[in-house]
């Protein structure tokens, strides 16, 4: 089941690949980020291929079972949102040319990998517990840490182009929170796919109690600068869309300045309630006094 499923996956992204690639997208931020999620999907799912071809999944000291179950997750997702993202800001702009048919043939084969990756999810949820997961990939932290992550990853292509924000250092820390928090997302994940955090010098829930506060605190400074500094006219901002030059045109093939600030704006917002979600659970577990493992409380 599990060779099939990764052959539907490498064969449905590389048709999506090819037609994304063969588009003369790349000014299309969006357009640029689906293609480099669909390659990142490939290349995860061709290795994870070889790597079971060739046995060499016994030899990793972490759960093998937790990291397809992570690497499911997190890739079901990539090309759920690609398939959203993808058609709702570049092919909606096109006119129904030979163009607009590869751009929906894409994202057809887009969400096919989507319902591939789904589905090798729930088979491997559905393994008998002998021993190849740990419990981390089930539980309610790592499912707010892959949607921090992930919502992070969404408004890398927002902010792709420098304009935005290069003309005020404020708005430059702003995309450094976005990518600091990114890291540290990444980096407690691979923590504990690796069982490392029994390593740390302090307790599990206080470490992540800490990183999450941490994350709320700069989150909460780019929900105040990000909209102050592109919406308030006193900072040089635009409060209104019609102001916008690059709005003014319909016809355009990509999604406007205004529209890119406004999506930044909402996507740090939702990640916040996120965060804040992550640290009212920590909270909660050191107030507790459990050192238990989020698979085990």
């Amino acid at each position: 089941m599990g060779y099939f499923l990764r052959t539907l996956q490498l064969l449905s992204t590389c048709v999506a690949i090819s037609l994304v690639g063969s588009l003369d997208s790349w000014t299309v931020p969006t357009s640029t980020w689906s293609f480099v999620i669909l390659c990142f999907c490939f290349v995860v799912t061709f290795i994870i291929l070889i790597i079971e071809s060739l046995a060499l999944h016994y030899c990793f000291p972490f759960s093998w079972g937790d990291f397809l179950l992570c690497h499911a997750c997190y890739l079901a997702l990539f090309c759920l949102l690609v398939s959203i993202i993808y058609p709702a800001t570049y092919v909606q702009f096109l006119f129904y040319t030979p163009s607009w048919d590869h751009a929906i043939a894409a994202t057809a084969f887009c969400f096919i990998s989507t319902v591939s990756y789904a589905t090798e999810a729930i088979w491997i949820l559905g393994w008998p517990q002998t021993g190849d997961f740990t419990g981390y990939t089930g539980s309610l932290p790592f499912l707010l840490k892959m949607l921090e992550t992930l919502v992070a990853c969404v408004i890398l292509p927002f902010i792709s182009n420098p304009s935005l924000y290069m003309d005020h250092p404020l708005l430059v820390s702003c995309v450094a929170v976005y990518s600091i928090c990114f890291i540290l997302g990444i980096v407690t994940i691979l923590l504990n796919l690796a069982n490392c955090e029994n390593r740390l010098p302090i307790s599990s829930s206080v470490f992540h109690l800490v990183l999450s506060l941490l994350s709320v605190l700069l989150y909460i400074g780019a929900l105040v600068l990000w909209p102050l500094y592109q919406f308030d006219e006193k900072f040089g901002g635009q409060p209104e869309r019609s102001r916008d030059v690059s709005c003014q045109h319909r016809l355009t093939n990509y999604v406007c300045v205004w529209d890119q600030r406004l999506a930044v704006a909402i996507l740090t917002a939702i990640n916040l309630l996120i965060y804040v979600a992550d640290l009212v659970y920590w909270a909660r577990q050191v107030s507790v006094g459990t050192e238990d493992q989020p698979g085990d409380s």
